[in-house]
């Protein structure tokens, strides 16, 4: 992997990230505060998913 393909993968998780609260900023803010309500193992656990979720693709994608 080199420097421009890191590049585009930070590229394309901002995209991902930024288009919920510009297309629908009410559901996001909503999102967002159920989030705030969650215990901090409820919050990992879905990191983990995450995770997960992520290194399955770059392993499918490798």
């Amino acid at each position: 992997m080199n420097g421009d393909t890191l590049l585009a993968a930070l590229g394309l998780a901002l995209i991902i990230e930024g288009a919920m609260p510009f297309i629908a900023p009410g559901a996001w803010r909503q999102a967002f505060s159920q989030l705030l309500q969650m215990r901090d193992g409820q919050i990992r656990f879905f990191g983990l998913l995450a995770l997960g979720g992520g290194l399955a693709l770059l392993w499918l994608a490798g």
